[in-house]
C-alpha cells in the first residue's frame, strides 16, 4: 500500500470545497449545465441518462480495507447500495444526487480517494497489473513507477487540456495482465542484454471507433528517463494532434497517420531538449517514493501444507475454486486470490455495499488489509496464506463472490450500456446476464477453457469488445438494438483485434449466436486443450460464420 501524507488530504479538502461552491451555483442557476460541464468533468462527474455518475480512481488498482469501507459507505448512503468496478481500475456510482455529490466526495477524500482526472481530456488513472508486487513472473513492483507517473501528470499545467483523454498502463511481468497494448502509452519493464532494468515504450494503442494495437517506439529506455520521455510523447501529441475533429484527436490516429517511425523521430527530437534537465530522475527520488509503499510482514510458511491437500480432496467445490481462483505468490506459503464479480444473472463488475464491507473485513483477516481491482472487473486479495484458503473460501462463498469462473465464458467484461450511459446505442448488462445463465454449467465452462466475452454498448468500446475472444458491440438500426460479433481478439502480450463475424444480429438473437459459436468451437478444435483463440487463429472466422448464419 502507498502511504499518502497530509498534503494530499489538504489538497483534496480544498478541491471538494471548490466543487461544493460550483454545485451551489449550478443548483441556484448561476451556472448553466454547459458551464458546469467542464468543472464537473475535472472531478469525475458525468451526466448520464438518469442521474449524475461519480467515477473514483483507484491508482494502480490498490485499495486498503478502510478505503473499501469508504466506498461501501458512499454506495449505501448516497447511491442505491452498490458500485460498479470498471476496466480502468475505477469504481462508478450511478445514482448520486447532484446536491449530495460534495458530501460524498468529502467523505471519500478523507480516505484519500477522489475522481480528479477520471474524466475529461486529461491523463486518466494510471493502471497496472492487479497482481503487482506479488506476482512471481514480475521483475519488480510496477506500482512504484505508476505512482511516479501519476504524481507528475496529475494537474500538470501543460497536459490538463489535451486534445482527448489519455491513458497509460504499466506492466513488469512476463504475462501482460494490464493490457498495455491497447493504451495511449504502454510501458513494459524488462531487462536488456546487459542486465539493466528499463522500459519498452509503446504508443498509439486504443479501441473505440478506430481501434489500434500500440506500436513499440523504443525497445529500451532507462528508468532515469521515464518522465522526460513520457513528457516528450505528450508534447508531440499536444503539438500535432487533430483538435478540429473529435474522432481523429486521439494519439493512435496521429501515430497511424505519421507512421510509428516518424512519430518516434519527433519524440526523440523533443526528448533531446529535456532529457538531461529537471525531469531526469534522481535515484533518491525514486527511493523516497518506493519507501512509501508498505509491504506485509509475511510469516515464514511452508508451501503446499498437507492440510490444504486433504481439504481439496475432501471437497470438490473447494478444489475447483482453488484451481480457478488461486494463483501462485512470490512469497512461499502465500497465494493471490481473485474474487469473481460475475455471478449468474448479475451485472458484471457490480458489488453491493454489504459485499464491499464484508470484503474489507476479509482483507483485514486474511490479506493484511489490502485489496486490488483488476481490469477484468474482478477484485483480488493479494496476500492470502495457503493455510487460510478454506476459511476464506467459505466466507467468500457466503457473500456470492466465489464463483470459480475466472477467465471462463461467464467471466464477462461489460460496460453499463444503455441502461445508464447517454452515449450508448444498446444495452450491455442484460446480454451479459443472459449469457451467464446460458453458461451456468461450470463443467462446460471449464471444458471450454479460457474464453473471454467482452460487451460494449457503443463504439466507444468501454467494454473492450475489440479484444474479447468473443466481442459484442451494440449498434442502433432504425431505432432497434443490433449487435456486431467479433472473434479472436486478445488483450495480453500478444494483443490482437477481433475479426468481424458477419452482419449484426438483433438483441433477441445475441445469446443464441454466442452459443452457436461456442458449439462450433467444440467441434472444430483439434485437441481438448486448443484454446478458442488458437482455433480462430488456425481456421479464421469463416467456419464459424457458416455455422451461425446458416441457422440464423
Amino acid at each position: 500500500m502507498y502511504v499518502y501524507d497530509d498534503f494530499d488530504w489538504a489538497f483534496l479538502e480544498q478541491r471538494v470545497s471548490e466543487f461544493r461552491d460550483q454545485v451551489r451555483r449550478r443548483l441556484s442557476g448561476e451556472l448553466t449545465e454547459d458551464e458546469f460541464k467542464l468543472l464537473r468533468l475535472l472531478n469525475g462527474v458525468y451526466l448520464q441518462l438518469h442521474a449524475y455518475m461519480l467515477r473514483i480512481g483507484i491508482p494502480y488498482g490498490t485499495l486498503s480495507s478502510a478505503q473499501m469501507r469508504a466506498l461501501a459507505h458512499v454506495a449505501r448512503h448516497y447511491d442505491r447500495g452498490y458500485g460498479h468496478f470498471t476496466t480502468r481500475q475505477n469504481i462508478q456510482f450511478h445514482w448520486i444526487k447532484l446536491e449530495q455529490l460534495p458530501d460524498a466526495m468529502a467523505y471519500l477524500g478523507k480516505a484519500r480517494l477522489h475522481g480528479i482526472q477520471t474524466s475529461g481530456n486529461s491523463i486518466r488513472n494510471v493502471t497496472t497489473d492487479q497482481w503487482a508486487g506479488v506476482a512471481p513472473d514480475e521483475i519488480e513492483d510496477p506500482r512504484v513507477w505508476a505512482e511516479v507517473v501519476r504524481q507528475h501528470t496529475t494537474l500538470h499545467p501543460e497536459f490538463s487540456f489535451l486534445p482527448r483523454k489519455f491513458k497509460i498502463a504499466i506492466t513488469a511481468a512476463q504475462h501482460d495482465r494490464a493490457a498495455i497494448k491497447i493504451h495511449d502509452i504502454g510501458l513494459r519493464l524488462h531487462r536488456n542484454g546487459a542486465g539493466e532494468t528499463g522500459f519498452e515504450v509503446l504508443v498509439g494503442g486504443g479501441l473505440g471507433r478506430t481501434p489500434f494495437i500500440a506500436k513499440s517506439i523504443r525497445p529500451f529506455l532507462s528508468k532515469r528517463d521515464i518522465l522526460s520521455y513520457v513528457e516528450a510523447i505528450l508534447r508531440v501529441y499536444n503539438q500535432f494532434a487533430r483538435r478540429d475533429n473529435l474522432y481523429k484527436s486521439r494519439i493512435k490516429i496521429l501515430v497511424h497517420d505519421l507512421g510509428a517511425e516518424a512519430f518516434a523521430r519527433e519524440v526523440e527530437a523533443e526528448w533531446q531538449y529535456i532529457k538531461d534537465g529537471p525531469l531526469a530522475l534522481d535515484p533518491a527520488v525514486i527511493a523516497e517514493i518506493a519507501a512509501r509503499f508498505r509491504y506485509p510482514d509475511y510469516a515464514r510458511l511452508d508451501d503446499d501444507p498437507p492440510e490444504l491437500a486433504s481439504l481439496r480432496k475432501a471437497d470438490r467445490r473447494f478444489d475447483k475454486w482453488v484451481t480457478n481462483a488461486v494463483a501462485n505468490h512470490k512469497v512461499p506459503g502465500y497465494t493471490i486470490v481473485t474474487l469473481s464479480l460475475k455471478p449468474e444473472g448479475g451485472p458484471p463488475g457490480d458489488a453491493t455495499s454489504d459485499q464491499m464491507d464484508a470484503i474489507a473485513d476479509l482483507a483485514d483477516r486474511y490479506s493484511f488489509g489490502e485489496i486490488r481491482v483488476g481490469h477484468e472487473q474482478n477484485l483480488v486479495l493479494p496476500h492470502v496464506a495457503q493455510r487460510d484458503l478454506a476459511g476464506l473460501w467459505r466466507a467468500l462463498d457466503a457473500i456470492g463472490v466465489a464463483t470459480p469462473n475466472l477467465g471462463l465464458v461467464s467471466d464477462i467484461i461489460a460496460c453499463p450500456g444503455l441502461d445508464y450511459c447517454s452515449l450508448a446505442n444498446a444495452r450491455s448488462i442484460p446480454i451479459a446476464q443472459e449469457l451467464t445463465r446460458r453458461f451456468r454449467d461450470l463443467n462446460l465452462a471449464h471444458d471450454l477453457g479460457r474464453l473471454h466475452i467482452n460487451i460494449s454498448g457503443c463504439i466507444n468500446a468501454c467494454g473492450h469488445h475489440h479484444v474479447g475472444h468473443i466481442g459484442i458491440l451494440g449498434v442502433e438500426k432504425n431505432g432497434e438494438e443490433f449487435y456486431q460479433i467479433t472473434l479472436g481478439g486478445r488483450a495480453d502480450e500478444r494483443a490482437e483485434l477481433g475479426k468481424l463475424l458477419g452482419p449484426a444480429v438483433p438483441y433477441a438473437k445475441v445469446a443464441d449466436v454466442v452459443e452457436e459459436v461456442v458449439a462450433a468451437y467444440l467441434e472444430l478444435r483439434e485437441r481438448p486443450n486448443e484454446t478458442f483463440v488458437e482455433t480462430i487463429k488456425r481456421l479464421g472466422v469463416e467456419p464459424f460464420k457458416e455455422r451461425v448464419y446458416a441457422t440464423h
